[in-house]
Protein backbone atom coordinates (compact mmCIF):
# COMPACT_ATOMS: atom_id res chain seq x y z
CA UNK A 1 0.00 0.00 0.00
CA UNK A 2 0.73 3.60 -0.43
CA UNK A 3 3.02 5.00 2.18
CA UNK A 4 -0.02 7.74 3.29
CA UNK A 5 -2.39 4.57 3.61
CA UNK A 6 -0.38 2.92 6.14
CA UNK A 7 0.25 5.83 8.18
CA UNK A 8 -3.98 6.08 8.93
CA UNK A 9 -4.26 2.57 9.33
CA UNK A 10 -6.39 2.27 12.92
CA UNK A 11 -4.17 0.77 15.45
CA UNK A 12 -4.52 -2.90 16.47
CA UNK A 13 -6.77 -4.28 18.98
CA UNK A 14 -5.43 -5.00 22.59
CA UNK A 15 -5.81 -8.89 23.16
CA UNK A 16 -6.63 -10.18 26.53
CA UNK A 17 -3.51 -11.39 27.37
CA UNK A 18 -1.83 -7.87 26.05
CA UNK A 19 -4.14 -5.94 28.40
CA UNK A 20 -2.67 -4.11 31.29
CA UNK A 21 -3.37 -5.96 34.92
CA UNK A 22 -4.57 -3.74 37.48
CA UNK A 23 -2.06 -2.17 39.56
CA UNK A 24 0.56 -3.02 37.08
CA UNK A 25 3.44 -0.04 37.27
CA UNK A 26 3.99 1.93 34.02
CA UNK A 27 7.66 2.16 33.30
CA UNK A 28 10.72 0.71 33.15
CA UNK A 29 11.26 -1.82 36.09
CA UNK A 30 7.30 -2.05 36.69
CA UNK A 31 7.83 -5.71 37.54
CA UNK A 32 6.91 -7.86 40.13
CA UNK A 33 10.59 -7.10 41.95
CA UNK A 34 11.51 -3.86 40.17
CA UNK A 35 12.64 -0.86 42.91
CA UNK A 36 10.01 1.92 43.59
CA UNK A 37 10.26 5.10 41.75
CA UNK A 38 12.74 8.26 42.40
CA UNK A 39 9.40 10.33 42.74
CA UNK A 40 7.98 7.94 45.69
CA UNK A 41 11.67 7.61 47.24
CA UNK A 42 11.81 11.19 47.77
CA UNK A 43 8.16 11.70 48.89
CA UNK A 44 9.50 8.74 51.65
CA UNK A 45 12.25 11.07 52.46
CA UNK A 46 10.70 14.26 52.69
CA UNK A 47 7.44 12.93 54.81
CA UNK A 48 9.37 12.90 58.33
CA UNK A 49 10.90 16.02 57.95
CA UNK A 50 7.47 17.54 56.74
CA UNK A 51 5.82 16.19 59.66
CA UNK A 52 8.56 17.66 62.12
CA UNK A 53 8.75 21.05 61.12
CA UNK A 54 4.80 20.87 61.07
CA UNK A 55 4.78 19.87 64.84
CA UNK A 56 7.42 22.40 65.23
CA UNK A 57 5.07 25.42 64.09
CA UNK A 58 1.95 24.46 65.86
CA UNK A 59 0.94 27.18 68.51
CA UNK A 60 1.07 25.01 71.54
CA UNK A 61 1.30 21.47 72.49
CA UNK A 62 -0.54 19.93 75.22
CA UNK A 63 0.19 19.90 79.02
CA UNK A 64 0.80 15.78 79.76
CA UNK A 65 -2.75 15.30 82.17
CA UNK A 66 -4.76 17.27 79.78
CA UNK A 67 -6.95 16.66 76.94
CA UNK A 68 -6.81 19.32 74.45
CA UNK A 69 -8.50 19.62 71.48
CA UNK A 70 -7.17 22.36 69.03
CA UNK A 71 -10.60 22.28 66.43
CA UNK A 72 -12.55 23.09 69.25
CA UNK A 73 -10.07 24.99 71.62
CA UNK A 74 -10.87 23.53 74.65
CA UNK A 75 -8.07 21.85 77.56
CA UNK A 76 -10.43 19.95 79.87
CA UNK A 77 -7.75 18.83 83.07
CA UNK A 78 -10.78 16.90 85.23
CA UNK A 79 -9.57 14.47 88.08
CA UNK A 80 -5.81 14.67 87.42
CA UNK A 81 -4.23 15.69 90.73
CA UNK A 82 -3.12 19.03 89.75
CA UNK A 83 -2.36 21.23 92.61
CA UNK A 84 -1.44 24.07 90.17
CA UNK A 85 -2.59 25.06 86.60
CA UNK A 86 -0.36 23.77 83.91
CA UNK A 87 2.01 26.41 82.93
CA UNK A 88 2.14 24.73 79.51
CA UNK A 89 -1.59 25.34 77.80
CA UNK A 90 -1.47 25.75 74.39
CA UNK A 91 -2.26 29.32 74.02
CA UNK A 92 -5.21 29.07 71.30
CA UNK A 93 -7.78 27.92 74.29
CA UNK A 94 -11.03 29.57 74.46
CA UNK A 95 -12.41 26.88 77.05
CA UNK A 96 -10.45 25.55 80.21
CA UNK A 97 -12.07 23.30 82.56
CA UNK A 98 -9.39 22.37 85.41
CA UNK A 99 -12.06 20.84 88.13
CA UNK A 100 -11.57 17.83 90.69
CA UNK A 101 -8.22 18.51 91.20
CA UNK A 102 -6.99 19.29 94.88
CA UNK A 103 -5.69 22.88 94.00
CA UNK A 104 -6.18 24.90 96.99
CA UNK A 105 -3.94 28.44 96.15
CA UNK A 106 -4.58 30.37 93.24
CA UNK A 107 -1.94 32.91 93.42
CA UNK A 108 -0.84 36.01 91.22
CA UNK A 109 -0.09 35.52 87.69
CA UNK A 110 -1.33 31.82 88.04
CA UNK A 111 -1.73 31.56 84.58
CA UNK A 112 1.99 31.98 83.33
CA UNK A 113 0.89 33.06 79.58
CA UNK A 114 -1.18 35.43 78.91
CA UNK A 115 -4.13 32.72 77.07
CA UNK A 116 -5.45 36.18 74.94
CA UNK A 117 -8.60 34.15 73.79
CA UNK A 118 -9.36 32.06 77.42
CA UNK A 119 -13.07 33.15 77.84
CA UNK A 120 -14.41 30.24 79.60
CA UNK A 121 -12.88 28.94 83.07
CA UNK A 122 -14.16 26.18 84.89
CA UNK A 123 -12.60 25.98 88.59
CA UNK A 124 -15.56 24.37 89.91
CA UNK A 125 -15.03 21.14 92.59
CA UNK A 126 -11.40 21.51 93.48
CA UNK A 127 -10.31 22.57 97.28
CA UNK A 128 -10.03 26.03 96.15
CA UNK A 129 -9.20 28.13 99.49
CA UNK A 130 -7.54 31.51 98.72
CA UNK A 131 -7.57 33.47 95.25
CA UNK A 132 -4.82 36.24 95.40
CA UNK A 133 -4.86 39.83 93.74
CA UNK A 134 -4.34 39.19 89.92
CA UNK A 135 -4.80 35.69 89.94
CA UNK A 136 -7.95 36.05 87.51
CA UNK A 137 -6.20 39.16 84.99
CA UNK A 138 -7.17 37.43 81.77
CA UNK A 139 -8.48 39.87 78.76
CA UNK A 140 -10.70 37.86 77.43
CA UNK A 141 -12.76 35.98 80.33
CA UNK A 142 -16.25 36.35 80.12
CA UNK A 143 -17.44 33.45 82.03
CA UNK A 144 -15.80 32.07 85.28
CA UNK A 145 -17.31 29.06 87.56
CA UNK A 146 -15.97 28.39 91.11
CA UNK A 147 -18.96 26.68 92.69
CA UNK A 148 -17.84 24.06 95.36
CA UNK A 149 -14.89 25.23 96.43
CA UNK A 150 -14.20 26.56 99.99
CA UNK A 151 -13.30 29.94 99.94
CA UNK A 152 -11.49 31.64 102.78
CA UNK A 153 -9.99 34.08 101.26
CA UNK A 154 -10.78 36.57 97.76
CA UNK A 155 -8.52 39.40 97.15
CA UNK A 156 -10.85 42.18 95.89
CA UNK A 157 -8.23 43.09 93.44
CA UNK A 158 -8.59 39.30 92.24
CA UNK A 159 -9.03 40.46 88.84
CA UNK A 160 -6.61 43.29 88.41
CA UNK A 161 -6.28 46.95 89.10
CA UNK A 162 -8.51 47.62 85.80
CA UNK A 163 -11.92 46.43 84.91
CA UNK A 164 -13.10 42.89 83.68
CA UNK A 165 -14.90 42.35 80.61
CA UNK A 166 -16.14 39.20 82.99
CA UNK A 167 -19.91 38.65 82.24
CA UNK A 168 -20.90 35.47 84.11
CA UNK A 169 -19.50 34.77 87.49
CA UNK A 170 -20.79 31.15 89.58
CA UNK A 171 -19.90 31.23 93.14
CA UNK A 172 -22.76 28.21 94.17
CA UNK A 173 -21.50 26.78 97.40
CA UNK A 174 -18.25 28.35 97.90
CA UNK A 175 -18.84 31.12 100.26
CA UNK A 176 -19.50 28.86 103.77
CA UNK A 177 -16.94 31.26 105.36
CA UNK A 178 -18.41 34.63 106.52
CA UNK A 179 -15.41 37.12 106.37
CA UNK A 180 -14.98 35.84 102.35
CA UNK A 181 -18.72 36.94 102.15
CA UNK A 182 -17.79 40.71 102.81
CA UNK A 183 -14.53 40.68 100.63
CA UNK A 184 -16.65 39.79 97.87
CA UNK A 185 -18.24 42.76 98.26
CA UNK A 186 -15.36 44.74 98.20
CA UNK A 187 -14.71 43.23 94.82
CA UNK A 188 -18.35 43.92 93.54
CA UNK A 189 -18.47 47.55 94.81
CA UNK A 190 -15.51 48.02 93.66
CA UNK A 191 -16.69 48.37 90.11
CA UNK A 192 -13.93 46.13 88.73
CA UNK A 193 -17.31 43.47 87.21
CA UNK A 194 -19.42 46.43 85.71
CA UNK A 195 -19.99 44.12 82.94
CA UNK A 196 -21.41 41.46 85.15
CA UNK A 197 -24.51 39.90 83.94
CA UNK A 198 -25.08 37.11 85.56
CA UNK A 199 -24.45 36.25 89.68
CA UNK A 200 -25.10 32.59 91.23
CA UNK A 201 -24.97 32.86 94.83
CA UNK A 202 -26.99 29.90 95.88
CA UNK A 203 -26.28 27.45 97.87
CA UNK A 204 -24.04 29.19 100.58
CA UNK A 205 -26.02 29.40 103.94
CA UNK A 206 -26.11 33.05 103.50
CA UNK A 207 -28.18 35.26 106.85
CA UNK A 208 -27.57 38.43 105.80
CA UNK A 209 -26.48 40.12 102.91
CA UNK A 210 -23.81 43.25 103.44
CA UNK A 211 -25.14 46.88 103.04
CA UNK A 212 -24.99 48.45 99.18
CA UNK A 213 -23.42 44.85 97.49
CA UNK A 214 -24.92 45.02 94.39
CA UNK A 215 -25.03 49.13 93.75
CA UNK A 216 -22.00 48.29 91.49
CA UNK A 217 -23.18 46.20 88.65
CA UNK A 218 -25.63 48.34 86.41
CA UNK A 219 -25.76 45.06 83.70
CA UNK A 220 -26.44 42.53 86.03
CA UNK A 221 -29.45 40.45 84.09
CA UNK A 222 -29.83 37.31 86.41
CA UNK A 223 -29.27 37.19 90.19
CA UNK A 224 -29.26 33.70 92.19
CA UNK A 225 -29.18 34.18 96.04
CA UNK A 226 -31.63 30.72 96.29
CA UNK A 227 -31.01 27.97 98.50
CA UNK A 228 -29.31 30.15 101.25
CA UNK A 229 -30.83 30.89 104.86
CA UNK A 230 -31.24 34.98 104.38
CA UNK A 231 -33.92 35.72 106.93
CA UNK A 232 -34.55 39.74 105.67
CA UNK A 233 -33.97 42.09 102.95
CA UNK A 234 -33.14 44.86 104.99
CA UNK A 235 -29.71 46.01 103.87
CA UNK A 236 -30.01 44.89 100.29
CA UNK A 237 -30.24 47.49 98.07
CA UNK A 238 -31.70 46.96 94.36
CA UNK A 239 -31.07 50.71 93.41
CA UNK A 240 -29.07 51.11 90.13
CA UNK A 241 -29.78 47.60 88.70
CA UNK A 242 -32.03 48.83 85.90
CA UNK A 243 -31.12 46.06 83.51
CA UNK A 244 -32.47 43.60 86.53
CA UNK A 245 -34.67 41.10 84.79
CA UNK A 246 -34.95 37.65 87.18
CA UNK A 247 -34.40 37.77 91.36
CA UNK A 248 -34.10 34.00 92.52
CA UNK A 249 -35.44 34.18 96.16
CA UNK A 250 -36.68 30.51 97.34
CA UNK A 251 -35.36 28.11 99.43
CA UNK A 252 -34.86 31.00 102.07
CA UNK A 253 -36.18 31.73 105.35
CA UNK A 254 -38.01 35.16 104.85
CA UNK A 255 -40.55 35.86 106.97
CA UNK A 256 -42.05 38.96 105.69
CA UNK A 257 -41.02 41.64 102.64
CA UNK A 258 -41.13 45.05 103.98
CA UNK A 259 -42.64 48.42 102.24
CA UNK A 260 -39.19 49.46 101.09
CA UNK A 261 -37.91 46.34 99.60
CA UNK A 262 -41.25 46.41 97.72
CA UNK A 263 -41.22 49.83 96.44
CA UNK A 264 -37.75 48.81 95.37
CA UNK A 265 -38.79 45.51 93.41
CA UNK A 266 -41.92 48.26 91.66
CA UNK A 267 -38.61 50.87 90.64
CA UNK A 268 -37.20 47.97 88.42
CA UNK A 269 -39.24 48.23 85.15
CA UNK A 270 -37.04 44.90 83.36
CA UNK A 271 -37.92 42.92 86.63
CA UNK A 272 -40.29 40.24 85.45
CA UNK A 273 -39.30 36.57 87.15
CA UNK A 274 -38.92 36.59 90.90
CA UNK A 275 -38.91 33.67 93.10
CA UNK A 276 -40.18 33.37 96.66
CA UNK A 277 -41.14 29.58 96.68
CA UNK A 278 -40.22 27.81 99.83
CA UNK A 279 -40.04 30.60 102.30
CA UNK A 280 -41.28 30.46 105.77
CA UNK A 281 -44.35 33.43 105.55
CA UNK A 282 -45.69 34.64 108.77
CA UNK A 283 -48.80 35.59 108.37
CA UNK A 284 -49.76 38.08 111.09
CA UNK A 285 -50.22 41.88 110.81
CA UNK A 286 -47.02 42.99 108.67
CA UNK A 287 -47.39 40.80 105.81
CA UNK A 288 -50.59 43.02 104.67
CA UNK A 289 -48.23 45.24 102.68
CA UNK A 290 -46.67 42.10 101.35
CA UNK A 291 -49.77 40.28 100.49
CA UNK A 292 -51.44 43.45 98.74
CA UNK A 293 -48.04 43.47 96.17
CA UNK A 294 -48.49 40.44 95.30
CA UNK A 295 -52.22 40.66 93.93
CA UNK A 296 -51.84 43.76 91.91
CA UNK A 297 -48.01 42.38 90.86
CA UNK A 298 -47.18 40.41 87.93
CA UNK A 299 -43.53 40.34 88.78
CA UNK A 300 -43.83 36.93 91.30
CA UNK A 301 -43.62 33.70 89.43
CA UNK A 302 -45.98 31.25 91.44
CA UNK A 303 -47.23 33.31 93.22
CA UNK A 304 -50.35 31.54 93.73
CA UNK A 305 -48.74 28.75 95.54
CA UNK A 306 -47.27 31.08 98.26
CA UNK A 307 -48.29 30.25 102.15
CA UNK A 308 -48.16 30.58 105.39
CA UNK A 309 -45.91 29.02 107.71
CA UNK A 310 -46.31 30.38 111.08
CA UNK A 311 -48.62 31.25 112.93
CA UNK A 312 -50.19 27.52 113.41
CA UNK A 313 -53.90 28.41 113.05
CA UNK A 314 -52.87 29.89 109.60
CA UNK A 315 -50.46 27.16 108.36
CA UNK A 316 -50.76 26.37 104.89
CA UNK A 317 -53.12 29.35 103.77
CA UNK A 318 -52.42 30.57 100.87
CA UNK A 319 -51.14 34.14 100.53
CA UNK A 320 -53.28 35.43 97.94
CA UNK A 321 -56.01 34.92 99.77
CA UNK A 322 -55.73 36.34 102.85
CA UNK A 323 -57.66 39.38 104.05
CA UNK A 324 -57.78 42.04 106.90
CA UNK A 325 -60.33 39.83 109.08
CA UNK A 326 -57.76 37.13 109.27
CA UNK A 327 -54.68 39.09 110.99
CA UNK A 328 -54.54 39.62 114.26
CA UNK A 329 -53.84 43.43 114.18
CA UNK A 330 -54.51 44.17 117.72
CA UNK A 331 -50.51 45.94 118.11
CA UNK A 332 -49.86 48.60 116.20
CA UNK A 333 -48.18 47.69 113.05
CA UNK A 334 -45.88 50.69 113.18
CA UNK A 335 -44.71 50.17 116.51
CA UNK A 336 -42.14 52.87 116.76
CA UNK A 337 -44.44 55.94 114.99
CA UNK A 338 -46.45 55.11 117.71
CA UNK A 339 -44.01 55.44 120.60
CA UNK A 340 -42.93 58.87 118.86
CA UNK A 341 -46.39 60.23 118.39
CA UNK A 342 -47.04 59.55 122.29
CA UNK A 343 -44.01 61.40 123.46
CA UNK A 344 -44.89 64.43 121.52
CA UNK A 345 -48.33 64.36 122.89
CA UNK A 346 -46.59 63.60 126.35
CA UNK A 347 -44.36 67.09 125.98
CA UNK A 348 -46.79 69.02 124.76
CA UNK A 349 -48.95 67.95 127.99
CA UNK A 350 -45.68 68.45 130.14
CA UNK A 351 -45.77 72.04 128.75
CA UNK A 352 -48.96 72.85 129.24
CA UNK A 353 -48.45 72.16 133.21
CA UNK A 354 -45.54 74.05 133.32
CA UNK A 355 -47.35 77.47 132.08
CA UNK A 356 -50.03 77.29 133.95
CA UNK A 357 -47.81 76.44 136.99
CA UNK A 358 -46.19 80.06 136.00
CA UNK A 359 -49.06 82.05 135.59
CA UNK A 360 -50.49 80.72 139.33
CA UNK A 361 -47.57 81.82 140.71
CA UNK A 362 -47.44 85.41 139.07
CA UNK A 363 -50.96 85.74 139.89
CA UNK A 364 -50.29 85.40 143.22
CA UNK A 365 -46.78 86.97 143.58
CA UNK A 366 -47.72 89.37 146.21
CA UNK A 367 -48.59 86.79 148.58
CA UNK A 368 -45.91 84.59 148.28
CA UNK A 369 -44.11 87.31 149.05
CA UNK A 370 -45.58 88.71 151.66
CA UNK A 371 -45.48 84.63 152.77
CA UNK A 372 -41.38 84.46 151.97
CA UNK A 373 -40.79 87.70 154.24
CA UNK A 374 -42.85 85.91 156.93
CA UNK A 375 -41.04 83.27 156.74
CA UNK A 376 -37.96 85.22 157.00
CA UNK A 377 -38.37 86.81 159.78
CA UNK A 378 -39.51 83.32 161.49
CA UNK A 379 -35.91 82.38 160.55
CA UNK A 380 -34.35 85.31 161.85
CA UNK A 381 -35.92 85.19 165.44
CA UNK A 382 -34.90 81.65 165.82
CA UNK A 383 -31.70 82.07 164.74
CA UNK A 384 -30.78 84.90 167.36
CA UNK A 385 -32.24 82.57 170.12
CA UNK A 386 -29.94 80.22 168.98
CA UNK A 387 -27.31 82.57 168.84
CA UNK A 388 -27.77 84.32 172.09
CA UNK A 389 -27.89 80.55 174.25
CA UNK A 390 -24.40 80.25 171.95
CA UNK A 391 -23.09 83.50 173.48
CA UNK A 392 -24.22 82.56 177.29
CA UNK A 393 -22.53 78.94 176.67
CA UNK A 394 -19.23 80.56 175.59
CA UNK A 395 -18.70 82.92 178.11
CA UNK A 396 -17.14 81.61 181.43
CA UNK A 397 -18.37 84.20 183.65
CA UNK A 398 -21.62 83.25 182.62
CA UNK A 399 -21.48 79.45 183.05
CA UNK A 400 -21.79 79.73 187.50
CA UNK A 401 -24.25 82.02 186.97
CA UNK A 402 -26.09 79.72 184.74
CA UNK A 403 -25.77 77.14 186.74
CA UNK A 404 -26.68 78.49 189.69
CA UNK A 405 -30.56 79.80 187.79
CA UNK A 406 -30.87 76.59 187.11
CA UNK A 407 -30.40 75.24 190.52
Amino acid sequence: LPEGVARSRPPPRRTARSRRRPGAKVGRGAGPGAMPGRGALCLGLLLPVLLGCGSAQQPGGCPDLCECSEPARTVKCVNRNLTAVPPDLPPYVRSLFITGNPLTHLPAGAFAQRLPDLSALNLSGNHLQAVEAGALALPALRQLDLSGNALISLSPQAFGDGGSPLEELALRGALRDHGVLFSLAALLQSGALRNLSRLDLADNGLLVLPAGMFTALPALRQLDLSNNSLVGLQNVSFQGLGQLQSLNLSNNSLAVLWNSTLAQFRSLPTLRHIDLAHNTWVCDCPIEDLVAWLKESDQVEGKEALTCAYPDKMLGKALLKINSLDLNCSVPTDLPSQLQTSYVFLGIVLALIGAIFLLVLYLNRKGIKKWMHNIRDACRDHMEGYHYRYEINADPRLTNLSSNSDV
